[in-house]
């Protein structure tokens, strides 16, 4: 249901996690004839075979398979009638919203393949395999599902703020907490998910490699107001400043020589405002 809504109404999902499940069924007369056999015979034969469908072998949960055979036949053929009519494949890349994709790694019924085309239709998704887990991932392996989904839920903000602070110190991000308000409360809370939560915590590069990179953005498109906070992250970063000259010099070579000189006005006021405190 969540996948269906984040792709009809995207603006109603804020965030969203899927876990062993699909964009489609395989197609519609499996689930047509399983309708008809549980109407027919109830769901006897169906609930006797369900440790194979949901878990790892060895693994099973009695009470689980137990609420499977109680179950009324009449609500589980309804459910079969609407998966046999579900396919959202066309729809995925309209969901905006961030998604959280969690494959059983030995699911059978929604293998981590129907999980990854999910992954690479949704822009930006992430998708988690988890070992030694099948259909049924929250009752096999529930400390996995829970970490992940406290990570994509709960942690992004939490930990883009720590690393927030550490880059550009307490005292900026206090002051910038201080001026916040319900007009740019959203803005801040999207910097601390998303720049710094997603982008700076991605381990793939340095933050020493990220200061490099961030310094010549912002020379190339002329946000010295920025510049100047960032060098002072390049700096805590452990950048020398021989290094940040560098930097600016490749920048007047690829973003031009007026850029440059503003860049490297701000850099020194910066560097003398340390020497000074030093």
């Amino acid at each position: 249901m969540g996948l269906q809504l984040a792709a009809y109404h995207p603006e109603r999902i804020d965030r969203l996690a899927v876990i062993c499940s699909s964009a489609h069924f395989n197609g519609s007369k499996p689930w047509e004839e399983r309708a008809a056999l549980v109407r027919a015979e109830g769901l006897g034969e169906l609930a006797a075979n369900a440790n194979s469908r949901w878990f790892t072998p060895g693994f099973t949960v009695p009470e689980l398979i137990e609420d499977h055979r109680t179950a009324a036949p009449e609500a589980y053929a309804a459910c079969c009638d609407a998966l046999a009519a579900f396919d959202i494949r066309d729809r995925l890349p309209r969901i905006s919203a961030p998604t959280l994709l969690v494959a059983g790694r030995e699911d059978p019924a929604t293998p981590p393949a129907h999980l990854r085309e999910i992954a690479d239709a949704v822009p930006g998704a992430a998708l988690t395999e988890l070992p030694g887990a099948s259909h049924l991932a929250p009752a096999e392996r529930p400390e996995a599902v829970l970490t992940a989904l406290r990570g994509h839920f709960d942690g992004g903000a939490k930990r883009g703020m720590e690393v927030r602070r550490q880059v550009l110190g307490d005292a900026h991000v206090d002051r910038a907490q201080a001026r916040q308000s319900p007009f740019t409360a959203r803005f801040q809370d999207f910097i601390s998910r998303y720049a710094w939560g997603e982008i700076w915590t991605d381990d793939t590069l340095s933050r020493r490699e990220r200061s490099l990179i961030t310094l010549t953005a912002l020379v190339a498109h002329g946000h010295y107001d920025e510049l100047a906070m960032h060098v002072r992250a390049a700096r805590r970063n452990g950048l020398s400043p021989e290094e940040i000259g560098a930097v600016l010099l490749q920048t007047a070579v690829y973003c031009g020589v007026p850029a440059a000189n503003s860049a490297f006005a701000v850099a020194q006021g910066v560097l003398a405002e340390e020497d000074g405190v030093g």
